[in-house]
């Protein structure tokens, strides 16, 4: 039984990185990218296309990764990751653009759904669950680095934020020089049993429903943040970076300390709690007037984060049997990613961000109560 050493588990949180960069690493210069790009389309198009592709491909990613390896399929993600990601740079038409977008989204897609597989193979338990915290905030690391990056070389020059992208090759170095070929499964993992399919389904269900309404509601401040700090608090590129980056320096800490919170409070008071602190983190932005108020926001939001994401993708392992692994952690990124994606509709509510910021601190109270039903109903 091959084992995954210390420089294989750090080039696993590093691959983690990729997928919030996917869409993020272009934010804070949003606004230069789509005029320099000719982008006629809403702006937040181009930091959520790549979650449709998510969404699309997720299905097809799943059914693919018993058949062809984790080590494989996450070799086949990274290349054309680099690659799609890069060309957006140099594209100036609007549709070859938005198609460029979109597959890079199948890209990530394979590239997430591996990683989540290798821990799921050669991690049980306490284990597994503290790894998956660290994975959670290595994903926020990379927003941390690759946000206050992405800002600051956009002020340099708009074309600079894409070539980012090309960490992925970085990885795929990594990936082939410390990871094991094949990903066995340990003897524990093989021979345990699996829940009742109805009631594997109906958790996964709302695990995955769950996903997708956490990433609808940190997503928001994604997309919009980049231009209203700007308009409103005279931001520029590079600050705004900074302050996006802060967002998930905030849920690092918290996905670190998740963990600890979770043995004393269990999972579903957890999640519940994560979605009232996004109810916290929309109503302080809804009526801030100062900084201050904008790192209250960060803080909520953040915390919001680390206490949902990183713990649903336990969940959603934890609730799947080795035949079903695939499928489910395939679904689980329908729901990260389909949540992102959905957020660029939030600009079709209104163009009065205080009042999009406060539809966001009232869906995020309904989804705590409906979670708070939900979950409680299944423990009972």
């Amino acid at each position: 039984m091959k084992k995954i050493t210390n420089f294989g588990i750090f080039t696993l949180l590093f691959v983690s990185s990729l997928t919030i960069m996917v869409g993020t690493v272009i934010a804070p210069s949003l606004s230069p990218i789509v005029k320099n790009l000719n982008f006629t389309y809403a702006p937040g198009w181009l930091i959520t296309l790549p979650s449709l592709g998510v969404v699309v491909f997720a299905p097809l990613v799943g059914r693919l990764l018993p058949k062809i390896g984790t080590f494989k399929m996450l070799c086949f993600g990274l290349v054309p990751y680099a690659f799609l990601g890069v060309l957006g740079a140099f594209i100036d038409s609007n549709y070859l653009l938005m198609l460029d977008r979109f597959l890079l989204g199948g890209a990530t897609v394979a590239v997430q759904v591996s990683v989540s597989a290798f821990i799921a193979d050669f991690f049980t338990g306490e284990k597994r669950m503290k790894l998956i915290a660290w994975q959670g905030m290595s994903i926020e690391l990379g927003g941390v680095i690759f946000l206050s990056i992405g800002g600051v070389l956009g002020e340099l020059y708009w074309q600079y934020p894409f070539y980012i992208y090309l960490a992925a090759l970085i990885c795929l170095f990594l990936v082939l020089r410390f990871l094991p070929h094949t990903s066995e499964k340990k003897e524990e993992e093989k021979d345990r049993e699996p829940q009742t399919r109805t009631g594997e389904r109906s958790k996964v269900k709302l695990i995955f429903y769950a996903s997708l309404l956490a990433m609808v509601l940190f997503f928001v401040s994604f997309v919009t943040l980049p231009i209203y700090l700007p308009d409103v608090f005279g931001f520029s590129e590079s600050m705004t970076g900074y302050y996006m980056a802060f967002i998930s320096v905030v849920a690092i800490i918290t996905a670190g300390h998740m963990p600890k919170v979770l043995m004393k409070i269990g999972d579903s008071k957890t999640i519940v709690l994560g979605f009232l602190f996004f109810l916290l983190g929309y109503a302080t932005l809804a009526i801030s007037v100062n900084v201050l108020f904008l790192v209250l926001c960060a803080v909520f939001i953040g915390v919001g984060f680390g206490f949902t994401i990183p713990l649903l993708n336990h969940m959603m392992i934890e609730a799947s049997s080795n035949q079903t692994l695939g499928k489910n952690l395939g679904l689980y990124s329908m729901g990260v990613f389909g949540g992102q994606f959905l957020s660029t509709f939030i600009d079709y509510i209104s163009d009065d961000f205080i009042f999009i910021y406060s539809i966001a601190a009232f869906l995020a109270f309904l989804i705590a109560l409906g979670m708070f039903y939900a979950l409680g109903k299944k423990k009972a």
